[in-house]
């Protein structure tokens, strides 16, 4: 019998562990032939570790087919000898694992090891690229560890592996082959297209990829170098790689023109302690929802060559490098329905309903399908077995049908023919099907995110009174709430003078907003919070934003040409609930903003559309002294929860206090955070931060830095 475990397979009995090794060996052939396996990794590591552990315990039972003690894709065959054996990497999964070895590693040498490197476990296949006088030659799998096959076809859509070198030297460079994220996304396309299954996850992709021959398309792949070794025939660069330590190897490959990690955001590091290590460790995971790429743990070395030497190497892995493994972020379990949901503005949106599986620490039940057309592209059905990936506070979202898993009992998806909510029709003419009443099919919805605390912030008006005056037929949109009066509030339930009185102060209030709310109120797809006040605090007034073409609005940050083109198209759509608005007097302007300058002059000759959208249009809010504001060309972010004079600030008064200050307000950390406003719990924002050197400071601190700003209030 076997029992799984969060941690490792329990086996019962020699029969239990005669039926796991062969379904390990089943799943690692496929794993490295073609990346098809029916475990995810995690289901695979805790099946390696319950076959490791059960032999630990009898050890005159071990079956020849275990994979322990084997490199890993050792079931696939391979016919080009390597010249080094290229060997897998042992594991570990927490701190006092890590610590353990990195103890046993001193012992071994002898002495502290004083300089490790610390790099990206790249979710990919691990390859050989041989090259003679700088001239690529040949590209082999690992296979064995002692011999792989020759995929030399494929080199030619690899990006990162050059077909010269930049010195005419014979060297074998190793390092993985994967999919990067738009390489996955593109990939799958493609191969739809040509009526191929979709791959199940970029490692799939890239495993499939890298073996097919005479496809009438191409897929392409990325390279990333972890090493380099001489081959017989080096010359001296074999003595000077053999005494080179580790980072230094990398660097020499990298001044090659061969692509490695360095230019990502988790390049190898140097740590000289194993608290450094740790603190790297830290910071590449909480990085690791954020890569354009896969990473499935940290690889940890040693990084001087006589410590490799001193360590030596097993029959299956090197004892001077080990891989601490992430928890994982993909899990195979079925898709059970498809529910389709009417949001505000009446887009139709399918989410996947799951067999509950644990990812990243929670349970997912629900998964994200973009649109109608992603699920045909995808040809999901129901119950198919399904690969879902999730990492961090990232939405899950189903990557594709794992469909070498199929029985035949799945069926097909039904598409809604009319609104789930109101049954209207359907407008099915973009990707993404809309309700033809579009925010009159949830206008109880839509006039409740209207009122809400981060738009006009009408208090009194909840959903519920929002249903009464909807009901009574007192309103058709948002703008009808500035016409409401008095009598007619009386005569609804529960409404007596003193709340009728509020409310209508509450709206009257509301009646002076800023643009930027008012904005954000009208719910243009695409623009939330932050790209409200972006476009608000350019263009300084809604005729100038109803104006703008595609051109204009990508002027400001974050705004490309798709997104602008259809912000453009909604306001067209929207224009007689701006007209209303207008009507009734609501305010149409951003108070201290400054209007971009008029085409054809000579202002608009000299400005710099990129500077236009932060500082042009007071990115402050001072109208062009944005030079001498105390967040001037910073980008900001802010985590945990705040004390002092920010403890009462919502997160987007936050945002809105740093643009006043001159700053761009962010909610992720990468190489272009400038600040970090780190409260308490601030946990993988700020592990990130430390991890990228960027600055931190606390509330305190940071209510002094931006204190004249912060004394004028949200609405200054």
């Amino acid at each position: 019998m076997v029992t799984m475990t969060n941690s490792a397979a329990v086996l019962a009995d020699p029969t239990a562990y005669a039926a796991a090794v062969e379904q390990a060996s089943v799943a690692a052939a496929a794993y490295y032939a073609t990346g098809e396996s029916a475990l995810d990794d995690d289901a695979y590591d805790r099946l390696a570790r319950g076959i490791a552990a059960y032999e630990a315990e009898h050890p005159g039972e071990v079956l020849a087919a275990s994979p322990t003690g084997k490199v890993a894709g050792g079931a696939v065959v391979g016919d080009v000898p390597h010249t080094v054996p290229m060997l897998s990497l042992d594991n570990v999964f927490s701190a006092e694992q890590f610590a353990t070895w990195a103890a046993s590693l001193e012992r071994r040498v002898g002495r502290p090891v004083t300089a490790w490197s610390v790099e990206p476990k790249l979710d990919g296949l691990a390859v050989a690229a041989r090259y003679r006088d700088g001239r690529f030659e040949r590209l082999i799998t690992r296979g064995d560890g002692t011999a792989g096959e020759d995929v030399s076809h494929a080199a030619g859509a690899v990006v990162g592996l050059p077909e010269r070198l930049a010195e005419p030297v014979t060297i074998e460079v190793r390092g993985e082959i994967l999919m990067t994220n738009e390489q996955f996304d593109q990939g799958n396309a493609i191969r739809t297209e040509h009526g191929g299954a979709p791959f199940a996850n970029p490692r799939n992709g890239a495993a499939g990829t890298l073996r097919a021959k005479d496809r009438a398309y191409r897929v392409e792949t990325t390279f990333f170098a972890y090493g380099a070794l001489p081959l017989p025939d080096s010359g001296e660069l074999g003595e000077t790689l053999a005494e080179l330590p580790h980072s230094e190897v990398l660097a020499y490959v990298a001044g090659l023109g061969v692509h490695t990690a360095a230019g990502t955001d988790v390049a190898p590091v140097l740590a000289a302690t194993v608290e450094e290590v740790q603190a790297r460790v830290d910071a590449i995971g909480s990085l690791r929802a954020s890569l354009p790429f896969g990473i499935d743990g940290i690889v940890i070395k040693a990084d001087l060559a006589a410590d490799q030497r001193e360590a030596g190497s097993g029959t299956r892995a090197p004892r001077w490098a080990i891989a601490y493994k992430l928890p994982a972020v993909e899990k195979i379990t079925r898709l059970l329905a498809v529910e389709w949901n009417v949001g505000r503005t009446g887009i139709i949106a399918p989410r996947a309903v799951l067999e509950p599986v644990v990812i990243d620490g929670s349970t997912v039940g629900y998964a994200t399908l973009h649109n109608p057309a992603d699920i045909t592209r995808r040809d999901l059905r129901l119950g198919d077995q399904v690969m879902v990936y999730k990492a961090g506070d990232i939405i899950p979202r189903i990557e594709a049908p794992v469909v070498h898993l199929r029985t035949g009992d799945e069926t097909p998806i039904d598409f809604p023919e009319s609104c789930p909510q109101c049954g209207s029709d359907i407008d099915t003419s973009e990707q993404r099907w809309r309700c033809t009443r579009g925010r009159n099919c949830r206008l109880v919805a839509s006039v409740s995110y209207a009122a809400g605390r981060d738009q006009l912030d009408i208090e009194g008006l909840g959903a519920t009174r929002v249903v009464q005056l909807v009901d009574a037929g007192l309103v058709a949109d948002f703008a009808d709430l500035f016409t409401l009066e008095r009598e007619q509030l009386l005569a609804l339930d529960r409404m007596g003078e003193t709340s009728t009185d509020n409310l209508l102060a509450a709206i009257e209030t509301a009646r002076t907003r800023p643009l930027s709310r008012v904005f954000c109120a009208l719910g243009v797809r695409g623009t939330g919070r932050s790209m409200s006040r972006r476009i608000a605090r350019y263009f300084a007034t809604m005729d100038r934003i109803v104006a703008a073409d595609v051109e204009t609005l990508q002027r400001v940050d974050g705004i490309g040409k798709e997104k602008a083109a259809a912000v453009v198209a909604e306001l067209v759509e929207l224009a007689p609930l701006i007209g209303k608005l207008v009507a009734a007097g609501v305010s149409m302007t951003e108070p201290g903003a400054t209007p971009p300058p008029e085409p054809g002059t000579e202002a608009a000759a000299d400005a710099d559309p990129e500077v236009g959208g932060e500082a042009g249009a007071g990115a402050g809010g001072d109208g062009g002294a944005g030079s001498t504001l105390p967040l001037a060309g910073m980008t900001v972010v802010v985590t945990g929860a705040m004390s002092g004079a920010l403890e009462k600030l919502s997160r987007n008064q936050m945002n809105e206090l740093i643009e006043r200050a001159g700053g761009k307000s962010s909610s992720s950390v990468s190489k272009r955070t400038s600040l970090l406003v780190a409260g308490d719990k601030a946990g993988s924002k700020r592990a990130k931060a430390e991890g990228l050197g960027v600055r931190i400071t606390v509330p305190e601190e940071f209510a002094e830095l931006v204190g004249a700003f912060l004394a004028t209030g949200e609405e200054d």
